[in-house]
């Protein structure tokens, strides 16, 4: 029988339509099946940073005066605030990460065609979300790094044509870095990257359900299975390990802070931007000043973006019918290897 709670619910909500579209909904069984669990990784590293940054604000201060000092209290006296904190730095790369192997793990098994168009631009907004996340917490500890790895990063913007200018004034409160830009990224990070995160989390999930898991090809598939428990079960073994390895690495390296930023310092050595930006950062670098009479910075700027409406647009422009076209599979390993190369390369170029 029914508990009084239970009954008090079904007499509202059809928690049996509920259930069999989420616990009990169908899951492919196939020898790719295990790409699936990327989905739920970066679910669960979202949530964690969520929590871990929801931590942070309560002694962050994101002023010019206070930003340098509060993560200072936050690292060495807080009751387990460099932990937090570095639990919060090293979530955000797994994250990123987890972000790039499923969007990876969705174009070479083409699980973006028709009817999952939406489903792929939802997961492609999400991964230019994490990636502001990233950039626009990289300048919260004010200290000296941060603040001209930020410099370079945003004066990339200016070689953007007709808004580059205004964009770049736009993000920093100004032409140079000051409290003002700091307060833009706090607001950033805190309130409108979570709001439009999450957004997107709740349709890009409530599109999973509707779609269902897409399969590689008919003949690879073995049935099906339930997602509650089969799935459910494997994806909080991933969650265990990868928990496991947020927390020892946050144990054995964790993130440190700087002199307070200074603009009247000389920058650094070293400055490059986060290992997801390093091979834009690197194309900016092999870049000639001009080519043809059109600054480099431009060029890079251009191609970047045309490029990343190619990827965005993807599902819309790969209408073949055949299930795994040779040149889908080709186009994404030299992407994959372009990345890795030049990530390398601006990582060893720019190593102190």
């Amino acid at each position: 029988m029914p508990s009084r709670p239970e009954r008090w619910l079904r007499d509202r909500y059809d928690l049996d339509t509920i259930g069999r579209v989420t616990v009990r909904k169908p899951v492919p069984l196939h020898r790719h099946s295990i790409w699936y669990l990327t989905g739920g990784l970066t679910l669960f590293l979202f949530v964690i940073q969520i929590v871990t940054g929801l931590a942070l604000s309560f002694f962050y201060r994101p002023t010019e005066d206070g930003a340098h000092e509060s993560i200072l209290f936050i690292t060495t006296e807080a009751d387990f605030g460099w932990l937090v904190r570095s639990i919060h730095v090293w979530g955000a790369n797994l994250l990123l990460g987890s972000v790039f192997f499923h969007m990876a793990a969705v174009f070479f098994l083409r699980a973006y065609r028709r009817p999952r168009e939406l489903t792929w631009l939802t997961g492609a907004a999400l991964l230019l979300v994490m990636m502001g996340f990233g950039f626009s917490g990289s300048l919260l500890p004010w200290d000296t790094f941060a603040f001209f790895a930020t410099r370079v990063g945003t004066e990339v913007m200016r070689a953007a044509p007709v808004l580059g200018a205004f964009a770049l004034r736009l993000l920093r409160g100004g032409e140079e870095i000051t409290g003002a830009t700091l307060t833009r990224f706090y607001a950033l990070h805190v309130i409108l990257l979570p709001l439009a995160g999450v957004l997107l989390v709740v349709i890009h999930l409530v599109l999973v359900q509707m779609h269902g898991m897409s399969t590689p090809g008919n003949r690879t598939a073995r049935g099906t299975a339930p997602f509650f428990p089969h799935f459910f079960l494997r994806d909080m073994v991933v969650w265990v390990i990868a928990f496991g390895a947020l927390v020892t690495l946050a144990l054995l390296k964790p993130e440190g802070l700087g002199e307070k930023a200074n603009a009247l310092s000389p920058a650094p050595a070293g400055i490059r931007p986060e290992w997801y930006f390093l091979f834009l950062f690197q194309m900016l670098r092999l870049m000639p000043g001009h080519l043809g009479g059109i600054p480099g910075e431009m060029i890079v700027v251009g191609v970047t973006t045309v490029l990343g409406a190619a990827w965005l647009l993807w599902p819309f422009i790969d209408r073949a019918e055949d299930r795994r076209p040779r040149y889908v599979t080709a186009l994404g390993i030299i992407a994959l290897v372009a990345f890795l190369f030049l990530t390398v390369m601006a990582h060893v170029t720019t190593r102190v």
